[in-house]
Parts: structure tokens; C-alpha cells; sequence
């Protein structure tokens, strides 16, 4: 969001030329059961605001990307993490990665994570990620560690201020990879780099990676 308007075409590309491994956006179901990427869910005037899943593809404004144009534009080797905010999304999802031959570079997190774990009967091959929206409570991180591994989850996400390099080793005894997201300032991205997780969610491409420059190299 740093670089331009979140969720569009323009910004995402900027991204990519910036050097970034990854790109994250939430995706949605419209009418027609097309996958677009949007941050609220709803469009128009304040009197006559819709969801987008009231409302047929064509009919959005031309600004909200589909997921397909997402995939012309980064090609199948970016990295793609997707917030599921329609979990009626997920089928046409895993449907288009697998046309682009994209399944294995797509995350798709969810905060609740018995509801999540029916996806994987759809396919093997993309990685699920618990992103329960809140730091866990202290007690919960290895009870949850046994669910996520047990369920066949591959990640989980969780906001920078609720990550320790303790939570990291804990996650990652259980074959789980760790993700931070809302890591904004230098301090933060770097705190969590330097804990070794594995992925760091920002909307400052530039700084995410003047930090794993500077954290790598001192390692």
C-alpha cells in the first residue's frame, strides 16, 4: 500500500519490480463466481453499498483486479497469499492456480482453522495457513502447534507484536512455518527476521528488503 493504491494492478507490479518474493491480497467471489481481489468486500456510495459477491465481475469498478489478472501479470513462480474472505471462493481458486500450474506458490490463510482444514480434501498441493487475526493467548501456542500439524496445515500467521523467537522454534518443531504480518516500521520487520521467521507481511516493499539485507548479512 506504500507504493500505490492496496489491492491493484499497478501496485502489485511495482511490488514485483521492487524485488519481492510474495504478494498478499484478500480475495472474494462475485455473483458469477469470479475471484477478485479486494480489501473491504463492498463497493459503491454509502446508501448503495453492495458486496461483491452481489454483484456480476463485469459490473465492478474496472480498479478491482480478478485473481486471473493477478496471475498474468506475476506469471506462477511470486509467491501468492491469499486472505479468504469468502470461503465460497476457495474451489475457482484452487481451480485457477492449477491452471496457471501455480498450486505450490498458493497460501491461503483463514482464521478459523477447523473450517480451513476441510479445504485440504480439494487439493494436496496448495499450503494452508492458520492466520487467527490476534496474537494466541499465552498457553494456546502448543495446543494449537498439535491441531495445525494434525490437521495438515503448512503455516501459520499471526501479527508482529504476537511473535517471539520462542513461538517461532515452538511452530517450527511441528514442521509449521511462521509468518508476521503488520511488521510496518524497520524495527519490526527486522525484530522478526532476526527471530528466523519465514515470511514477514508489509506494505513498504522497500523496506522489507533493506532489512533482510541487513539482517542476512549480519548473520
Amino acid at each position: 500500500m506504500a507504493l500505490g493504491p492496496e489491492n491493484t494492478l499497478a501496485t502489485f507490479q511495482q511490488a514485483v519490480r521492487h524485488g519481492v518474493t510474495g504478494l498478499e491480497s484478500d480475495v472474494w467471489l462475485t455473483a458469477d463466481g469470479i475471484p477478485v481481489l479486494h480489501h473491504g468486500g463492498s463497493v459503491g456510495g454509502f446508501l448503495r453499498r453492495r458486496s461483491i459477491a452481489q454483484i456480476a465481475q463485469t459490473d465492478l469498478p474496472e480498479e478491482i483486479p480478478t485473481l486471473t489478472q493477478l496471475y498474468q501479470l506475476a506469471g506462477n513462480s511470486v509467491e501468492v497469499s491469499l486472505d479468504v474472505k469468502d470461503p465460497a471462493a476457495v474451489p475457482a481458486v484452487l481451480s485457477l492456480a492449477r491452471e496457471f500450474e501455480a498450486i505450490k506458490n498458493l497460501w491461503l490463510c483463514f482464521p478459523h482453522w477447523e473450517e480451513a482444514s476441510s479445504w485440504r480434501s480439494l487439493d494436496s498441493d496448495f499450503l494452508l495457513v492458520d492466520s487467527p487475526g490476534k496474537p494466541l493467548l499465552a498457553g494456546q501456542h502448543e495446543r494449537r502447534a498439535v491441531q495445525l500439524s494434525e490437521a495438515g496445515f503448512d503455516a501459520i500467521n499471526m501479527p508482529e507484536t504476537g511473535w517471539t523467537a520462542g513461538h517461532v522454534a515452538l511452530f517450527h518443531r511441528f514442521d509449521l512455518r511462521c509468518f508476521g504480518w503488520n511488521a510496518q516500521q524497520p524495527r519490526q520487520i527486522e525484530r522478526l527476521m532476526k527471530m528466523r521467521i519465514d515470511g514477514v507481511f508489509s506494505d513498504h516493499p522497500d523496506r522489507l528488503l533493506a532489512a533482510q539485507e541487513k539482517v542476512f548479512s549480519a548473520r
